[in-house]
């Protein structure tokens, strides 16, 4: 991981979740402009996306902008979709404008068409059809860490690991059901890159990021922005 990251350690996976929910009402507080959250799938975001939602009123939900780092290619109704996670853990909850909620389009004729809708999504909000080291497509990025290292919907072995040029790519054949990814260009364009990580599983592969073995897709993540990762002790070796 470059820059190296900052390191928060909670007692368990509550504590995280609270913390990550935390931080992101923090910034999202801030009295600049539009804040822009590209959320992740996962248990733990799941719960941290539920006590962000306890803010309410408190958060000026007209400037938020949701995004998805990764989606797969199922019915936004789907029990296994990302954006229907977060809509029921946090959305609903929350008065946050509809037309702010940028969700993957998997209602698409295919992955692949999926991933080009989204990428004009980002290019039209952004507002530029090239990222700007200096201007961030998000604020904050959530992003979780697969057991076996992958991040959003970037897995080992693939050519997406490559992909420079798109924001957005599909993958097919790789996990049951196709996905849908940033790549790591509209990944990296994040003032803050947060990794929630908890749980013993995890440990090995963590570990293994935070000594950037480049075979882990985590650990090939760049950014001019700062990558903090907040984990649970059972997430932490020694």
């Amino acid at each position: 991981m470059t820059p190296a990251p900052i390191i928060d350690v909670d007692e368990d996976a509550e504590a995280l979740a609270r913390r990550v929910a935390g931080f992101v009402a923090a910034r999202a507080a801030s009295p600049f402009g539009r804040f822009s959250l590209s959320l992740s799938g996962g248990s733990t975001p799941k719960r941290a996306y539920e006590l962000l939602a306890d803010f309410g009123a408190s958060l000026d939900w007209r400037k938020v902008h949701l995004f998805w780092g990764d989606e797969r290619f199922v019915p936004p109704a789907h029990k296994d979709s990302n954006f229907r996670m977060a809509r029921e853990a946090l959305i609903d909850h929350v008065p946050i404008p509809i037309a702010q909620v940028h969700p993957i389009p998997t209602n698409s004729a295919s992955p692949e068409e999926a991933a080009a809708l989204y990428e004009v999504t980002l290019r039209s909000f952004y507002g530029s059809s090239t990222l700007d080291p200096e201007r961030p497509l998000f604020d904050v990025t959530l992003l979780g860490l697969g057991e076996d290292g992958h991040i959003a919907s970037l897995f080992p072995g693939t050519k997406a690991l490559d992909e420079r040029d798109a924001w957005v790519t599909s993958s097919v054949g790789v996990k049951p059901e196709p996905r849908i990814s940033l790549t790591y260009p509209a990944l990296e364009s994040s003032s803050v890159i947060v990794f929630v990580v908890s749980g013993e599983k995890k440990r090995e592969n963590l570990a293994r990021a935070l000594a950037n073995d480049r075979t882990l897709p985590a650990a090939r993540l760049a950014t001019r922005g700062t990558i903090r990762v907040f984990a649970d002790r059972a997430a932490i070796a020694g």
